[in-house]
């Protein structure tokens, strides 16, 4: 599957212009990280790819046809978690998930919500209620109906919110899976479950795209912009933007991006959380 944006922008009905004139591709092998900060744009994006929402300007191409005139078939090949999806308290998790896999049309639904249910260790509470699961469990519940009848085109907002360490672990290791033929989009704001899976990353901030490519190509723009000093030795700097704070034996220990870091900061070699940090600290700048 290919799906290609080109000059779309977005603005709702009260006049907010969510999305600005974005281009982008994405193209099946292929799990997307999708970052930004709250407000960027990109639940906004996430609504157009499934066509929940129509641009106000510019096309979505979904293997080279509009998205308008293929809006029946993409949905068939879908599976979406989106952030404030909605269960059904009073069903179990198996009636739930044979609702869902009767309104995809799915014909060995049986089968389909068994491995569903296996894959995202739920098992043990197939029969209860989803009025009694946990947060977490609540959490896997929907996202094992985004991967009922094997879609071929996922998309998850912020899956693994909820989720103690070891399921977090658990998912990313399912997401890349699942990815290794089929397109994967995963919007979060954990740093750390981007650059464990993902091999393709675009950062939106205020409706526009600031990046669009590999974690190593993201990482290395930020090479010689990220510091490390002690509090203690530090004075006001303009653009400066501390990441974090650290209470250590001998004192305060801070880690910073910038464009030219002082002389008192010891240059480091930075990580994606750095790397993106640092690329929306320039662009509130400009």
């Amino acid at each position: 599957m290919e799906i290609k944006i080109r000059n779309v922008s977005m603005t709702y009905p009260n006049g907010k212009l969510a999305l600005k004139n974005l281009n982008l591709s994405l193209k099946s092998p292929s799990l997307i990280g999708l970052l930004g900060p709250n407000g960027a744009g990109k639940s906004t994006l996430m609504k157009l790819l499934v066509a929940s929402l129509m641009p106000t300007e510019g096309s979505i191409l979904v293997d080279g046809r509009p998205l308008a005139k293929t809006e029946k078939e993409l949905k068939s090949r879908l599976g979406y978690l989106p952030q404030d999806f909605g269960l059904f308290d009073e069903l179990t998790v198996i009636q739930f998930l044979d609702y869902m896999a009767a309104l995809k049309g799915l014909r060995d639904s049986k089968d389909a919500v068994r491995k569903a249910i296996r894959e995202v260790n739920l098992e043990e509470k197939a029969k209860a209620k989803i009025r009694t699961l946990s947060g977490g469990q609540r959490q896997r519940v929907g996202i094992a109906q985004a991967l009922l009848g094997k879609p071929s085109f996922l998309i998850f907002d912020e899956p693994t919110v909820g989720l103690d360490p070891e399921e977090r672990i658990h998912f990313r290791n399912l997401f890349s899976r699942t990815a290794q033929d089929r397109l994967v989009l995963l919007s979060t704001h954990i740093i750390e479950d981007i650059q464990s899976v993902c091999d393709q990353i675009v950062v939106i901030n205020h409706g526009n795209i600031l990046f669009a490519g590999t974690p190593g190509q993201l990482i290395r723009s930020a090479e010689g912009h990220v510091g490390v000093f002690w509090e203690k030795d530090a004075f006001e700097e303009q653009g400066l933007t501390i990441t974090a704070r650290v209470n250590a034996g001998e004192g305060i220990r801070c880690r910073a991006v910038a464009d030219n870091l002082p002389a008192y900061a010891r240059e480091e070699e930075p990580t994606l959380e750095d790397a993106y940090l640092y690329l929306i600290s320039r662009e509130a700048v400009q």
